[in-house]
């Protein structure tokens, strides 16, 4: 027996110790046994270094040793919309369903920074997601739901100390310790620059805030990861699965470094990040892609990165299925691509799971097409026996070979970052923007020509469908979010809340300084987050992009 199978051994005895498996034995519908995992009889070095263990560094095949066995992954359906008391019955409604965690959905102008009743939000209050601008909004959008017992994702990033803040505050005004909060915050700047646009002030200070928010997780809130560098979004704008990995690393890359020359020690924080990545339909590639990922994540993080701790070295994500694969036309079939874009995300190890609902071409998804979505996980995690194996596609000649080749493509791709001076200097240059677009422009043309099968959109076209139903948000909302805000900063202790806005604007002005301390302060004594992150705008001034953009 190999060393490496001897230590995968050891470790899963450590892991059942901890957390048993789910059942005493895993077996097939006909009975058959199913094993936890599959190797050759005897594996070579090369295997152990470039395949191995699920567990073991480079972590190719799992981050966990026994993955599903233990625990099946964190089904985590996104919603937000109209108002928080609406946007929390949605919570509920998934919850009663069987989701296991929650994620926030945020309105654009919850997004950029601005209140409810700012002039520029005018006409997207409550379209996107939820708004929140003050305690009382966090407060009735976690009504009813445990804190110290469910996981809360909130995909925000320009914003995203200010929301940090008042999830705290909440936590404490329910006397709860922050320090039992799990979640995670998005955080992830950059690839604003990259492919969303909803920055608010220029790179250097937004990398500020990121890192500062490394320095309070990693000793106030030791169970929240800071951040999720997403590749999502990346590819949404039309990336390749290459490039999604090696933007989204250059992006991690990035953040460390930075951390790193504020002082941070990398192994007190990277264990606490965490990635984002999308699922498409392209299942070989998208398993190879994930595996890639980790084995990628790996090599960079202790090679280059120099952390020490094993911790620090795996890559742990989320998924979402493909918004951008969804299609208008026979929004039905949609189904069909979700269940076959969470099975990939399965097979390729995920730790959590978003499935999008068969309706989100068209508008917010409906309550029912919410919960169908997330019956497609539970019907992947109960039925379908993939939960059951680790890395059950291990050692598949295809799925090697492009796992192989993801990686290789995507370093090549780190590469040409770091020789334009690395990710900040090469966002500011246009490259990744200018490689995404072409992949974008690429892959449409291939639609257009019929090279690239979309079914329903270019072929088997069915002509006049019905289209079912869709979610609209009151227009009504926007109204009576103006009339709660006005009432909110009418009984609020205003010398209090002037005090702490100046407060935070000294601790902005000295380098180095800590923020989110002082925004925790500031939302606790009522502040807004359009008064926090209008003071921060005034100094640190506000980002209009680029002119390559």
């Amino acid at each position: 027996m190999s060393d490496a199978r001897t230590e995968y051994d050891r470790l899963v005895a450590k892991t059942l110790q901890r957390a048993p498996e789910r059942a005493p034995a895993f077996t097939t519908a006909s009975g058959l046994p199913r094993e936890r995992v599959h190797a050759p009889a005897a594996p070579d070095a090369a295997w152990d270094e470039q395949i191995g263990w699920p567990g073991l560094y480079p972590f190719t095949r799992g981050i966990q040793p026994t993955l599903y066995r233990g625990r099946h992954w964190t089904m985590r359906q996104y919603a937000g919309f109209g108002s928080p008391a609406e946007t929390n019955a949605r919570f509920k409604a998934l919850l009663a369903a069987g989701q296991t965690g929650l994620s926030v959905a945020f309105d654009l102008p919850t997004q950029i920074g601005y209140d409810s009743d700012a002039s520029i939000a005018a006409g997207e209050v409550g379209k996107v997601g939820v708004p929140i601008s003050t305690l009382d909004d966090m407060e009735e959008l976690l009504d009813g739901i445990p804190l110290d017992e469910i996981s809360i994702s909130m995909t925000i990033n320009s914003s995203a100390a200010v929301l940090l803040a008042l999830l705290v505050a909440v936590a404490r005004r329910r006397g709860l310790d922050p320090a039992c909060l799990r979640g995670t915050t998005q955080n992830d700047i950059l690839k604003e620059y990259v492919a969303r646009g909803t920055f608010r002030f220029p790179i250097g200070p937004s990398m500020r805030l990121v890192t500062d928010t490394f320095r309070y997780c990693s000793t106030a809130l030791p169970r929240w990861n800071p951040i999720s560098i997403s590749g999502y979004h990346i590819r949404e704008a039309g990336s390749t699965a290459p490039q999604e990995l090696a933007f989204t690393f250059a992006d991690g890359i990035a953040y460390v470094e930075a951390a790193r020359a504020a002082g941070l020690d990398v192994d007190a924080f990277m264990p606490q990040l965490s990635f984002f990545f999308a699922a498409h339909s392209d299942l070989l590639e998208e398993v190879a892609k994930f595996r890639a990922a980790r084995r990628l994540w790996a090599k960079i993080a202790r090679h280059r990165l120099g952390a020490k701790d094993p911790q620090s070295w795996r890559c742990r994500f989320h998924v979402q299925t493909g918004g951008v694969t969804l299609t208008a036309r026979q929004p039905e079939n949609n189904i069909i691509r979700v269940a076959l874009q969470a099975l990939s995300a399965v097979l390729g190890g995920c730790q959590s799971l978003h499935t999008n609902g068969m309706d989100e071409a068209l508008a917010l998804p409906t309550e029912a097409s919410a919960v169908l979505a997330l019956r497609t996980q539970q019907v992947i995690a109960y039925e379908a026996g993939v939960a059951d194996t680790v890395d059950p596609l291990g050692g598949s000649f295809a799925v090697e070979d492009l796992t192989d080749r993801v990686e290789a493509e995507a370093a090549a791709l780190l590469e040409k970052v770091d020789a334009a001076g690395g990710m900040i200097a090469a966002i500011e240059a246009g490259l990744p923007q200018r490689l995404i677009q072409q992949a974008a422009y690429d892959h449409q043309r291939a639609v257009d020509s019929g090279a690239r099968v979309v079914v329903g959109v270019n072929r088997f076209e069915t002509g006049e469908e019905a289209q079912p139903a869709v979610f609209r948000v009151d227009p009504a909302v926007e109204e009576a979010r103006a009339t709660r805000l006005a009432a909110f900063r009418a009984r609020r202790d205003e010398g209090r809340a002037r005090a702490r806005l100046a407060a935070l604007e000294a601790a902005a002005n000295k380098e180095g300084a800590p923020l989110v301390e002082a925004i925790v302060d500031a939302v606790l004594d009522q502040v807004t987050l359009g008064e926090v992150m209008g003071t921060l705008a005034g100094v640190f001034g506000e980002y209009a992009g680029a002119d390559h953009y």
